[in-house]
Parts: structure tokens; sequence; C-alpha cells
């Protein structure tokens, strides 16, 4: 898939999580890229995890992509 195709996938699923409330709960309560990209690739948008990180930043409509970094476990 170009990268072209690819970004226009990933911004029509953000476009839609905007107004779907139940998507953007799903979304915001997923723990990496990967698991988005899942919920994406379910209703049919060929986005992946690596293409949401690499979107980090930046925004389309109301949602801006951001990239949580997580701490790590420490024992």
């Amino acid at each position: 898939m170009d990268i072209a195709l690819s970004i226009e996938q990933l911004k029509a699923f953000l476009q839609k999580m905007q107004s779907d409330q139940l998507l953007k709960e799903q979304v915001l309560s997923s723990s990496t890229a990967d698991d988005v990209a899942k919920i994406a690739q379910g209703l049919g948008f060929e986005v992946s995890g690596e293409e949401l990180l690499r979107f980090s930043g930046k925004k389309v409509g109301k949602v801006t992509v951001k990239k949580n970094d997580m701490p790590g476990e420490y024992n």
C-alpha cells in the first residue's frame, strides 16, 4: 500500500472516531498503537501501529494523535 493511501485511511479513521463516542472510548482505553490499529482494521481501515506512531503530533479535525510514553516497570 502506498504511503499517501495509508495516510488517507488513517485520516478517515480519525474522522470517524470524532463522530462515534463508543469508538473514541475504545481508542482512548487502548494501551498501544497496535491496539488502536487493530480497532481500525476491524472497521475496514488499512492502518498500522507504525503509521499511527509516525502520525504522532498531527491533528485531523478535533483529534490529535499523541504518543504516550509509558515508563517501564522497575523491580
